[in-house]
């Protein structure tokens, strides 16, 4: 009997193995989104003109809103009808509370109207660290350089310069077209908001909403030498938790045992110690399921047996942190730190600051308990600064997704379109409480260098990028 059963593990080693090569063998792409050959005429060095003339507005917010520039917000609303005539001589536009603009290109048909949303404030700059000034929108080697020109007035004015070429060649979309801007995403203002409250109480239904996300980048998945165009379904919420411990403080000259700092560094300890779990949302199995049948034949193992590997591909994530480890979880970054202000005084009380991204299938209350049980010290005073939980996750098998991909597939030719996880916030989530169907693509094919300037140093756009994503938006509002 016993030489019988060590006959019959080797065989079902080898009948597992052979399965799972045999589903990585027909594990080949899905079919990929429609493209059209057209080709997209427009006034490119206008677009780039106009984008420049919205750089030059300094649109900066701050949750203060005491230091921001009232002006500079006025002044790029007042510089759209010279900007865009055409836009204005069609589409109906309110100025909505907040920042918030608005704007109808009604069509022939009523009902599914389409939401191509930006916004057009910008987060602050460090002047002296930059090599070009930010708000002068000055063009280098064949960049355009300036806060905003990424994030997120390159699509906005893609949006308006699509709009205002098309109305002046006489097209007309088939059902309503609304341009949705707020002046306040990067504080997370209410004017986007306010834009969605004005869909509700008119109980308007949208076949689909685009906001920033994605784009266009390479090198981002094991194995896949392509371009791929990650089209967000879903973003992740965001909390900021504050830490603090009391104590009565003392001279340093002759510190007591577990002083607040002590206690505070065994509690960032734990927590990292303790990851959240991970979770295969829809989302990021979609995306495996999409990308990984382009994957080099040993990845192609790993993912058309994910559900088998992901314990594998969960021990890679919590080793090697980074963007699949942030698809995969909720994730904690310490950030501040406060203590004495002195450095031979034990301060009274002492605080750490992280700020956590929750995964789809966590929440806020959730996070909470999860934190507190890690650290298990009462004497650590763990407090929610502000949270927000994740967003709905949005359906890929309608109409809008098609017309969406379908653009992307048709503007960068040859690129993988897939959908995603996004990692960071956005407007759009506001969106959720209405729809199903909201989408995150920045229209850009981006550089890991060029990602990096997006909130950093030396924020620029390639001229040829500027076009690409004017002409992105021709081909969607074509399909609307």
């Amino acid at each position: 009997m016993m030489w019988y059963l060590l006959l019959l593990i080797p065989a079902a080693i080898l009948v597992f193995l052979f399965v799972i090569v045999l589903r990585a063998v027909n594990f080949k792409p899905l079919p990929q989104p429609e493209i059209s050959e057209e080709e997209q005429a427009f006034d490119r060095e206008k677009g780039i003109e106009n984008l420049a003339e919205l750089i030059k507005c300094k649109t900066v917010s701050y949750r203060d809103p005491e230091m921001e520039d009232d002006g500079e917000f006025k002044k790029l609303v007042e510089l759209l009808p010279s900007l865009y005539p055409n836009v204005f001589k069609v589409c109906e536009f309110k100025e909505m509370t907040d920042r918030g603009l608005l704007f109808r290109w009604k069509g022939k048909n009523d009902g599914d109207p389409a939401v191509l949303m930006a916004h057009y404030d910008v987060v602050p700059v460090n002047e002296d660290q930059w090599e070009l000034p930010a708000f002068e929108a000055i063009i280098k080697d064949g960049c355009l350089w300036g806060r905003g020109t990424l994030d997120t007035k390159v699509t906005f004015n893609g949006i308006l310069t699509a709009a205002d070429t098309l109305i002046a060649k006489g097209f007309t979309p088939e059902h309503d077209i609304y341009f949705a801007f707020s002046g306040g995403e990067e504080v997370n203002g209410e004017g986007a908001v306010r834009i969605v409250d004005y869909f509700e109480e008119n109980s308007i239904e949208p076949a689909f909403v685009l906001d920033e996300g994605g784009a266009v980048v390479e090198n981002v998945f094991p194995g896949v030498s392509k371009p791929c165009g990650l089209i967000g379904i879903a973003e992740k919420g965001m909390m900021d938790v504050q830490y603090t411990v009391r104590t009565n403080g003392g001279h340093a000259s002759a510190p007591k045992p577990n002083g607040p700092v002590d206690q505070l560094a065994k509690a960032c300890v734990n927590v990292l110690k303790n990851p959240f779990s991970a979770h295969l949302t829809p989302p990021v199995a979609e995306m495996f399921n999409t990308l990984g049948r382009y994957s080099s034949f040993v990845y192609k193992i790993i993912f058309a047996n994910i559900k088998i590997f992901l314990p594998v591909l969960d021990m890679i994530c919590k080793k090697s942190g980074g963007e699949l480890n942030a698809l995969m979880r909720t994730t904690v970054a310490f950030t501040q730190m406060s203590g004495s202000a002195a450095s031979n005084v034990i301060p009274p009380e002492a605080s750490v600051v992280s700020n956590i991204r929750l995964n789809p299938y966590d929440n806020v209350d959730g996070a909470m308990e999860h934190l507190k049980a890690a650290i298990d010290n009462e004497k650590v005073d763990v407090s929610l600064i502000h949270g927000m939980n994740p967003s709905r996750i949005s359906t890929t098998d309608c109409e809008g997704w098609e017309k969406v991909s379908s653009a992307v597939a048709s503007t960068w030719k040859g690129c993988i379109v897939a959908p995603y996880l996004m990692v960071q916030c956005s407007d759009s989530r506001h969106w959720g409480r209405i729809s199903d169907k909201v989408y995150r693509f920045s229209a850009m094919d981006l550089t890991s260098e060029e990602r990096s300037t997006i909130h950093g140093n030396n924020e620029r756009i390639r001229l040829d990028s500027v076009g690409r994503t004017i002409e992105f938006y021709l081909r969607l509002m074509e399909k609307c």
